[in-house]
């Protein structure tokens, strides 16, 4: 008999992704967790321990009026104050090229989690190569909807960017999913060649 929680309406595809990962009745900090969907997810489907930091007050605001432990934070500055393997699960979801210094900021997720997870948008998709190649512009896509010039994202990076960062910080990549627009997985177990060129996001399970 299946007793797991039913998935609230409109979850998008990534984040359940993202949730298996998790092992049930887990420790978990999710650093940017926006307006709390995943935390809300985790806790209804996995059982865990969440808890979330969070950089603007709106999102503290609607995380806590669903009743989730939230408190307000910046990932560049506030990750130093937690111990080490604190959690067992440290998520970064959407957030890493919004940050100032992401290869700090993943240092620290691998410090005070047991394991990683972050997933990202993928800048070497070919759509996005085709669009500085032949339109010369910065790329707008489903994935990548804001201008340059209203961005949130500082720091673009590719899958095969990210993957090299792991191994230059001697993190073990224990799964990597390519996913396309809409979160949904591609169904192929292909290399990074491949899931770099075809795939829109990313997500990466990962462990010292």
């Amino acid at each position: 008999m299946n007793t797991q929680s039913p998935l609230p309406q409109g979850t998008r595809v990534d984040l359940v992704l993202l949730s298996q990962m998790v092992e049930p009745g887990a420790r978990v900090l999710d650093v940017g967790c926006g307006d709390g969907a995943l935390l809300r997810l985790l806790a209804e489907t996995r059982d865990v321990d969440a808890r979330g930091i969070e950089i603007s007050q709106a999102g503290v605001n609607q995380c806590v009026a669903r009743g989730l432990s939230v408190v307000q934070g910046d990932a560049d500055t506030d990750l130093v104050n937690y111990p080490d393997n604190a959690f067992d699960y440290a998520i970064l979801s959407q957030t890493i090229q919004a940050t100032r210094r992401p290869r700090e900021v993943l240092e620290q997720l691998l410090r005070i989690g047991r394991r990683a997870i972050v997933s990202f948008p993928n800048f070497g998709h070919w759509r996005i190569r085709a669009q500085i190649m032949f339109r010369g512009r910065m790329p707008v896509t489903p994935n990548l909807y804001s201008a340059w010039y209203d961005t949130p994202n500082i720091h673009f990076c590719t899958i095969k960017d990210f993957a090299a960062l792991c191994h230059e910080l001697d993190a073990g990549v224990e799964r990597s999913i390519a996913l396309n627009a809409y979160g949904k997985p591609l169904g192929l177990k292909i290399p990074y060649v491949m899931q770099n060129l075809i795939g829109e996001q990313a997500i990466f399970l990962l462990s010292r």
